[in-house]
């Protein structure tokens, strides 16, 4: 019997038979045989590069030693400049480091232990403890917050809306008020009451009683120390805007080692200076990328860059800045199906 029948055969068999993940896998392989045997298909060695690839470009890691699906992968660049890898597939890590790739790690191995795991939620879970999100910098103490960086305490304030440390980890912002209307405890202590009253009458008796609680609160504290604050360890800030305060999203990924403001579609320096604007429609702020001296930027969606002098890059994935010899590039990595491996190119930025 032919090869190419006996696929046909097995192909068919797979079909009838319940299939759970690992059978999936299997029948993907099969198809992907019986389509290159039957139909002549060429292997992925034929196909040509992607319009991103860049010569000369740097390989992540070889997938075929590793025997890994890019499609099964997350990636994560750490701020050391190293690559982890997760495969959803098998869960094990990798990490790419210098040109090379160690790895499979276990869930659980000192050797990644501390790591930001790619596809991890664990951060999700952490923002109701804003302590655990920022460990080592915010420390809390009765209904209060402290800030800690470098030595120096900053605070202490009732609510940290928007944290982040800059890449080499020696600037920091935050968005900060300094008094509540009601503290965390005062406001539980106010919905346990409200939920054994007996009656509305007992309801708008405790109603009455928090207001007047709120009013003493707001009158101790004053105007200004009920509303948000920038504050940073960085010379010359002057973020005083309150509309751009109350919608403010700090994001420390869109220029290398500093932090900047995202707010009502535009971006802002700690100056209060205009970067650019953009459309939300367009760009994704979580993925804009501004050069050092604001005179280029791009913005990533859906595997493709655009610089606002409108050229494009198409086929690539996770694009982020790092930091080589004393110069700043903007980095992003495709998949390579010569060599099947992950390679990445660096673009002074």
């Amino acid at each position: 019997m032919k090869k190419s029948l006996v696929f046909f055969v097995i192909l068919c068999m797979l079909y009838l038979t319940p299939a759970n993940a690992q059978v999936g896998n299997f029948l993907k392989n099969v198809k992907n045989n019986i389509k290159q045997e039957v139909l002549g298909t060429p292997s992925n060695n034929n196909k040509p590069e992607p319009s991103c690839a860049c010569d000369p470009a740097e390989q992540i890691v070889d997938l075929g030693k590793y025997k890994l699906d890019y499609t099964e992968l997350n990636i994560n660049v750490l701020d050391d400049g190293s690559i982890l890898l997760k495969d959803n597939a098998g869960g094990d890590f990798y990490i790419a480091r210098n040109g090379s790739t160690t790895g499979p790690y276990k869930k659980g191995d000192p050797r990644i232990s501390g790591l930001q795991i790619p596809g991890n939620n664990d951060n999700e879970e952490n923002e109701k403890d804003i302590t655990k999100l920022y460990k080592g910098y915010v420390f809390k103490s009765g209904d209060k917050y402290t800030i800690t960086f470098n030595g120096k305490n900053y605070g202490p304030y009732s609510v940290i809306s928007s944290f982040r440390v800059s890449t080499e980890k020696d600037k920091f912002g935050a968005v900060v008020t300094e008094n509540v209307a009601l503290t965390e405890a005062q406001s539980k202590q106010m919905q346990t009451a409200m939920d054994k009253a007996k009656d509305d009458n007992e309801r708008l008796q405790l109603s009455m009683q928090y207001s007047q609680m709120m009013q003493q609160n707001m009158g101790n504290s004053g105007s200004q120390g009920l509303m948000p604050k920038f504050i940073s360890n960085i010379p010359g800030v002057k973020v005083e805007d309150m509309a751009t305060l109350v919608s403010a999203q700090l994001n420390n990924h869109m220029k290398y080692n500093d932090i900047v403001i995202g707010s009502m579609g535009k971006i802002i320096d700690l100056q209060g200076n205009t970067i650019m604007t953009y459309s939300p429609a367009e760009c994704d702020p979580e993925s804009i990328f501004i050069s050092s001296d604001n005179s280029r930027y791009a913005c990533y969606k859906y595997g493709t860059l655009t610089f606002n002098d409108k050229k494009t890059l198409a086929d690539l994935f996770n694009p982020h800045l790092i930091k080589e010899g004393g110069k700043i590039f903007l980095a992003y990595m495709y998949y390579s199906p010569k060599k099947n491996a992950i390679m990445q190119c660096k673009i002074p930025f």
